[in-house]
């Protein structure tokens, strides 16, 4: 058996697509269903046998494109076996052995992908301090993720979430092109991340000459003190792209509308200072306290008020508790569906300024690719297919090229296309999703970015690691309600 030296999960014990419990800490983790179970059973036995055939060593396997074709054909066999045919991941079996062939589906054709939520923790921040005495945040982190676990202090485990292994996760371990940083809901004194930070890594990346790799967020809730006023320094100072905002965020707990008086504020002063790309969180309700707040309502009625302004829904909408079912009108309940009514209520036409964004919503979905089918046919049907954005909310969630190799394959059965009205995943409109969409919204040329994406010094960097790759594999948020807790104990959230 040929078989090369492997730092990283020598064994192979880890699949290179993660059906796990992991939460971005905005909601708490799911528990696996006996069917994402059979899943992760199906998938490792075939790595067994199919590394066996190659004659190459399981860990080999795994960080091929055959591993992960042949994980994502083990999904597809359980989800059949369970009658989950709504949605499925479209490959042919011979790609678990031939490489070529599971390049050519799970590789891609060099689309553009331009990942609109990123998240790390910045571990040396002023909000580390402010913990109370022996407070642990985001300590169930697998302390073998990254070297940097190892150095002196107590709170080493954070720089697994830091610049350096963002860098690595985002763009050597995964064919993401471009980022936007994004922010978590947070006190401005109690940031895990803050603008001056997130500047700081745009800066490495322009050092790295990856100009144009990363755009940054503006954190604004309009509902806190200073709030507003800070959003003219946002843009002069730091050149903000576009403005996060947690609907269902604020002091003691109680949030806002968009349509609200606050809100309403928050939008001209947006338009005032001609950055008009307002992201929301909505879906992934933090608790009971203010889940109206993570609803939909709000946003057809804002983006019929501001047609000259983007509303980009973080989430769509997405609540984990709440299955996804076709769209069956007015009275439609939770979920998407608060989005999906929204627009619909308010005439908000299709492919027009709501958009939808898949950070954790197509993570999540991906356990259950029936109820992805229905998530992103109606996002496609209702909210156009020239406004659904790709996003993953990495890194709670390891390197984002699980997700992208996922979505690389997935398709809407042709029943539910024919029943729903929903759209076939065409190369081209996967393009659109992967970036396209997002390109024109940001008003950035995808054309031009790739031309220096495949040239700067990120791009020579990953070159030259693929030679030699060490994917880990492995995700960081919290995966246990204990774990959770403790998050949210601490104060981040």
């Amino acid at each position: 058996m040929i078989s090369k030296t492997h730092p990283i999960d020598s064994g192979g014990a880890r699949l290179p697509i993660k059906l796990d419990t992991t939460s971005n800490g905005e909601f708490e983790p799911v528990p696996l269903t006996p069917v994402n179970r059979a899943a992760n059973h199906l998938a490792h036995e075939a790595a067994d046998e199919n590394a066996e055939r190659l004659a190459v060593s399981r860990r080999d396997f795994l960080i091929s494109a055959c591993g992960a074709a042949s994980t994502l054909l083990a999904f597809n066999t359980a989800n059949a076996a369970a009658g989950k045919t709504g949605g499925f991941f479209d490959l042919p079996k011979e790609a678990a052995l031939e490489p070529e062939l599971a390049q050519a589906t799970v590789g891609g054709q060099g689309e553009f992908i331009f990942d609109v939520q990123g998240h790390f923790v910045d571990p040396n921040g002023a909000w580390v301090k402010k913990l109370p005495p022996g407070s642990n945040p985001l300590s169930q982190m697998p302390k073998a993720g990254c070297a940097l676990a190892s150095e002196p202090g107590s709170r080493s485990y954070l720089r697994c979430l830091g610049p350096d292994e963002f860098i690595k996760d985002v763009f050597l371990d995964s064919d993401t092109d471009m980022m936007v940083l994004s922010f978590v809901p947070s006190a401005p004194d109690a940031e895990p991340l803050t603008i001056q930070t997130a500047d700081a890594v745009r800066r490495i990346v322009d050092r790295m000459e990856g100009t144009h790799r990363l755009l940054v967020h503006g954190r604004v809730n309009p509902n806190q003190k200073r709030d507003l006023e800070s959003m003219d320094e946002l843009k002069e100072r730091w050149g903000v792209s576009a403005w996060k905002t947690y609907t269902q965020f604020g002091p003691g707990g109680k949030g806002y509308f968009l349509s609200d008086d606050i809100g309403t504020q928050f939008i001209e002063k947006a338009r005032g200072l001609d950055v008009k790309v307002i992201c929301i969180h909505k879906g992934l309700p933090f608790g009971k306290q203010s889940y109206e707040h993570s609803q939909c309502s709000d946003i057809g009625v804002v983006a019929k008020r501001f047609p000259d302004v983007n509303f980009l829904v973080y989430h769509s909408g997405f609540v984990t508790t709440v299955p996804e079912r076709p769209f069956e009108g007015r009275g439609a309940g939770d979920g998407i569906d608060t989005l999906i009514r929204s627009v619909i209520e308010n005439g908000v036409e299709p492919n027009s300024n709501v958009y939808a964004e898949l950070g954790s919503t197509w993570r999540f979905l991906m356990r259950d690719p029936e109820a992805a089918a229905h998530a992103l046919g109606k996002l496609l049907k209702y909210c156009g297919e020239n406004n659904v954005l790709w996003g993953t909310d990495s890194l709670w969630y390891g390197s984002p090229q699980d997700q992208i190799q996922a979505f690389r394959t997935f398709q809407i059965a042709p029943e539910l296309r024919a029943r729903y009205g929903y759209p076939e995943i065409t190369p081209q409109l996967r393009a659109r999703i992967f970036g396209l969409n997002a390109a024109k919204v940001y008003s950035i040329s995808a054309d031009e970015v790739k031309k220096y994406t495949g040239r700067d010094r990120i791009a020579r960097e990953r070159q030259a690691y693929l030679e030699h790759p060490e994917p880990h594999f492995l995700t960081y948020g919290p995966k246990t309600r204990r774990e959770f807790l403790r998050l949210a104990a601490a104060g981040q959230f």
